[in-house]
């Protein structure tokens, strides 16, 4: 092999390893722009190595999985280790008490006005849906002088459901 080749391998190698610890840290779906900026690969080459990631990490058979959607790429948990990881998951959670209460309204009556969350859980209700859409966990329109709050296709992912035929 070539000094040349071998150094393009390295090269190669240290992107694949630069994508993977971004996908790996963020926890979220990252698009091919805030790649390019967290591992200064050119987006050409980006998204080569990014399906070369994907493919390794099929082949491997492990419990993680990366997944691809509309620009958009995420390291995950596969599906079939998902309750396991839940139950893990359950001693810590990420949201606050309250926070799991009025998402948990949100979803149970979506689509519902934030006025109608505000009057159920409260003022601190504003900064749950300001966080939650943050998050892209639900989308706000405005109508009138409130705003109709439903969940996104995001909300699902996370929380790995199956969106429902409503």
């Amino acid at each position: 092999m070539t000094k040349d080749k071998e150094e393009e391998m390295k090269m190669e190698e240290e992107n694949l390893r630069k994508i993977e610890a971004a996908l790996f840290i963020s926890g979220r779906w990252l698009s091919l722009q805030e790649l390019i900026m967290l591992t200064d690969i050119n987006p050409i080459l980006l998204k080569q190595l990014l399906d070369k990631l994907v493919e390794k990490y099929k082949n491997e058979g492990g419990a993680v999985e990366i997944l691809g959607r509309e620009g958009k790429w995420k390291m995950d948990v596969k599906k079939d280790y998902v309750s396991m990881i839940n139950k893990l998951a359950a001693g810590s959670a990420e949201f606050s008490k309250a926070e799991q209460s009025t998402l948990a309204v949100i979803a149970y009556k979506q689509p519902i006005k934030q006025s109608v969350v505000v009057k159920i859980r409260g003022n601190k209700a504003y900064e749950h849906i300001r966080k939650f859409i943050q998050l892209g966990l639900i989308k706000g329109k405005k109508v009138g002088h409130t705003k109709e709050l439903n969940l996104t296709r995001e909300f699902h992912d996370y929380f790995h459901l199956e969106k429902s035929k409503k």
